[in-house]
Parts: C-alpha cells; structure tokens; sequence
C-alpha cells in the first residue's frame, strides 16, 4: 500500500529535501508551503489537514511537523513586539505542530489504524539558542517534549512519534544566523568542522516515517556534527 504523507515546510532547505527523497520511495505526498495555510493564524492547521485529506482521499499515513520559523526577537524591542515575536514563533513552531499532532492522532484512533508522526525541532531545543532567540529554543524544546509524551501515550495503538534535532543546517535560516554570529567562529564549535546539508537532515526523517522500527519511538536522533552530545 502506497503511504500517504503529510509534510509541513516542503518548499525548501531540508523540507524540499525530504520531499525529494520520499517521492523517490514512493510516498505519495502533500507537500505543504504557507501558500496552502498560514500557520501563524489559529485556524491555519485546521485548514491544512483538511486539505491534506482532500489531495491524499481521505488517508494520512504519516505527519512530518517540518514548518518552523527562526526569527530575532531581542529583549530590547518594546513589550508589544518582544511578545508578539515570542507568540508568533510559538504560534508556527509549536502549537500549529500540535494541532497537526492532534488531528493526525484522532484520525487514526478513529479508523483504528497505526500512523506515524516525525517533529522536526533543534539542538536548540537541549542547549538553548541565542539571547535573541529565546522563542525559538522554548518552541523546540517543547517539540521534544511533545513528542516524548505522544510516544508515551498512543504506543499501544501503533501510533509511533519521533523528532530529530539538528544543528546547523545549511539553509536559508542557517546562513542568515551564521553572518550575523561570525560566520566561520561559529564552526569551531562544531567537531565535524562543517554544517550539515539539507540531505543529511532529509534522510533521518525519512527513515523515521518509513523504516524506522516500532521500539524507537519516543526517541530523538541528533544531527549536530557532535557539537551538542547527549
């Protein structure tokens, strides 16, 4: 049976990535973008699940919480902006992957069927971030968090949950906050001496939707290039 799959973000960086390699596997996706749903907006998940089961007929096999956003909100700005920066972030980063989470959990409890969740979150969700991005590392730790407690509770019904977190990927996000921390000075603190590519990003969440066996779940695999070790 071909495997229907819902992804968040797929329009670039390590989403496009992942697309590519599971249409290669034969995976029939909706690869969604902020064209289809805004998920800043409250009622933005609610409308992309829709959508996703009116273009896979009805039958989502699996959920990849791929969108995210990585933006500075210094504690600086005025009360107003700071905490419209911090709910905008939790807004997409989080609460739209947990409304997915949920939509996706009653769809298979209610068919009586397995399904698979994979949350992209971040190394900064075990070692914090930046003092400019406190939103961002709160967003992702609660990720893990969530995905830990998904685990948890729907195992028994063949509902699966992991994450990955990656470091440093080279993508539009990444090489925006590489200039403005330095550049180059930041790679000292990676031991493999480089980012990691979209790819590599790309083929732990695939592996985690289609192979990955059932007595993982609940864990999180670190892409970090050994710069966060757990």
């Amino acid at each position: 049976m071909t495997v229907h799959i819902l992804l968040t973000g797929a329009t670039r960086g390590i989403g496009a990535a992942t697309r590519a390699l599971l249409e290669a596997r034969g995976a029939r996706l909706f690869a969604a973008g902020s064209r289809d749903a805004d998920l800043s907006d409250p009622a933005g998940p609610q409308k992309l699940w829709d959508l996703a089961l009116d273009r896979l007929d009805g039958r989502v096999d699996v959920l990849i919480n791929n969108a995210g956003i990585f933006e500075r909100t210094p504690i600086s700005l005025p009360d107003a902006d700071w905490t419209e920066g911090w709910e905008r972030t939790l807004r997409i980063n989080l609460d739209a992957a947990a409304q997915l989470c949920r939509f996706a959990v009653r769809h298979w409890l209610n068919a009586n069927r397995s399904g698979r969740i994979v949350n992209v979150a971040s190394r900064a969700g075990h070692r914090g971030d930046s003092p400019d991005h406190w939103h961002y590392a709160a967003s992702k730790g609660a990720l893990l968090a969530l995905t830990k407690t998904l685990a948890r509770g729907y195992a028994g019904q063949g509902i699966l949950a992991f994450a990955v977190a990656p470091g440093f990927t080279m993508t539009g996000m990444a090489d925006d906050y590489l200039a403005s921390r330095g550049g180059p000075a930041l790679l000292a603190d990676i031991p493999l001496g480089r980012v990691a590519t979209p790819e590599e990003i790309a083929e732990a969440i695939r592996w985690l939707a289609l192979e990955a066996p059932a007595s993982l779940t609940g864990a999180t695999l670190d892409l970090n290039g050994a710069s966060y070790v757990r």
